[in-house]
This record gives structure tokens, sequence and C-alpha cells, in this order.
């Protein structure tokens, strides 16, 4: 087992981005972290969950992947004016629809395979997307907190997962390593 710790954690992460070639998702659906977790992941070019861990996920890729062919269609749809052709009853429905799938995946809209690596930032409340990166062996990181096992994630990383302050340094670390790993990894 692995634990990063300051000084390894740039040079491990950048290493991961080189070697995964880009595709992370940050998971957090805890209310303190998950607009952290949102903006991280924008600011760093990754696909995140941010409001609820749908079971079956990754586990179930094809039955994600129509579910976001789905909410493609119905968003070009809408921006389209292919709602005015409906009654109003039939185009509440299909904006109710919508919004549901905006909510739960809007974060992997561009997401057109599995992650190489899942970024966790709250072990006990992410247990399900462990098991799953667990199930298609997809590596993990993971902020964990005393209250956590750090053998169930790959990369563990010892940090109070309540506390803003411990998760906005190690999101910030995140961003720097991740772009630093994109841009050594275009250099080549």
């Amino acid at each position: 087992m692995k634990v990063l710790f300051s000084k390894d954690f740039d040079l491990e992460l950048e290493d991961a981005v080189i070697q995964y070639r880009n595709q992370f998702m940050i998971v957090s659906t805890k209310h303190q972290t998950a607009d952290a977790a949102k903006l991280v992941a924008l600011a760093a070019r990754c696909h995140y969950v941010n409001k609820k861990w749908l079971a079956g996920m990754l586990t179930n890729w094809f039955t994600t992947e129509a579910r976001l062919e789905k909410f493609k269609n119905l968003t070009k749809k809408k921006n389209t004016g292919g709602f005015d052709g409906f009654t109003k009853k039939e185009a509440a429905i299909l904006k109710r629809e919508l919004n549901k799938l905006q909510e739960d995946l809007g974060g992997i809209r561009y997401m057109t395979k599995l992650p190489d690596i899942v970024i966790i930032l709250d072990q006990k409340g992410e247990y399900t997307a462990i098991q799953e990166c667990r199930t298609l062996g997809i590596p993990t990181i993971c902020l964990v907190d005393t209250d956590c096992d750090p053998d169930l994630v790959d990369i563990p990383i010892p940090a109070n997962d309540d506390g803003r302050g411990p998760i906005r340094l190690i999101l910030n670390k995140l961003i720097l390593a991740i772009h630093a790993g994109r841009e050594l990894y275009y250099k080549k």
C-alpha cells in the first residue's frame, strides 16, 4: 500500500496523468464538499459526480451510455426548440426528465469511456463507488480519515474528510498535479 504525502504527491499524480492519459473522475456527494469537487473538476477538465452516485454507474456502463445519449438528445432537442411541438404536459414531462438527467449525469456528460482514475473525497459515503472501481480494476485515490480503511483504495491520502480546509488544500494540489502531468504528457 502506498500512502501519498505532500513531497511525493505531485510527482505520483503527474505520473498517473501521463500513464493513464487524462481520464479522471472526481467523486464527492457530501454536502460540504460537493461544490468544491465540481469547481476543481471543471478547472482540471475532469469528469465529476457531486450529487448522487448512481449504483452501477461504472459497472453497468452500457446503461450509463444509453442514459448519456438520451441526455444529449433531450438537450439538443430543447436547445433547437424541439419541445415546442409537444403539448404543455408532454413538454413539462420532457423538461423534468432533462432536469433529472442533468442532476444525475451532468458531471459525466462528455464521458465516452470508463475513467482511468477515480478520485474520491469521502470513503465512507462513497463506498459503492469504491466497490465499482475495485470490481473494474480502476485505480482509486481517496481521502482516508481515521475511521476509514486505507486498504480499500489504491492510493490513500490521510486527511480529515470533514474539514473544508484540508479538502481544499488537497484539491488544489490535485489541480496543479493534473495540469503539470498533462503538460508533460503533451510535450512527449
